[in-house]
């Protein structure tokens, strides 16, 4: 498993969730330089690395950025996320200016309730083919 390459990019996300996977199929459409790789929570990778972090093993209401060796959580994550994308998506990133306490507010109201409103797979997404590569175990 080892420790990131503090190069590299990878979204930690919850594999089971319908959301989850809908903003992760959006990443890999506007990510044309490829710069992220994705594995979910409840993959060996994910696991390994909540360990790594000192979060618990079911720590699946957040989506995890490692980059540059840094872990951000929640709304820092997907505004790091979004800096990185191409179009006008790094435009989301003023919002750094809200405080994170803030932001996490909304951040944890949409996760408390994504299975409820998005609905959730009984086994995490599978990638295509063509995708493989883009996916850690």
């Amino acid at each position: 498993m080892g420790a990131v390459d503090s190069v590299t990019s990878i979204i930690l996300f919850d594999g089971v969730c319908n959301l989850c996977n809908s903003s992760v199929l959006f990443v890999i459409k506007r990510d044309r330089s490829a710069k992220f790789q994705f594995a979910a929570l409840q993959s060996k990778f994910g696991r390994y690395h909540l360990t790594t972090l000192n979060l618990p093993i079911n720590a699946l209401n957040t989506i995890l950025l490692i980059k540059n060796g840094k872990v951000y959580s929640k709304s820092s994550a997907a505004l790091e996320i979004a800096r990185d994308l191409g179009g006008l998506w790094p435009a989301f990133y003023v919002f750094k200016i809200v405080p994170a306490f803030i932001r996490d507010v909304v951040y944890d109201f949409i996760a408390k309730n994504r299975y409820r409103w998005f609905g959730r797979q009984e086994a995490c997404m599978i990638p295509t083919p063509e995708l493989k590569s883009r996916f850690l175990d």
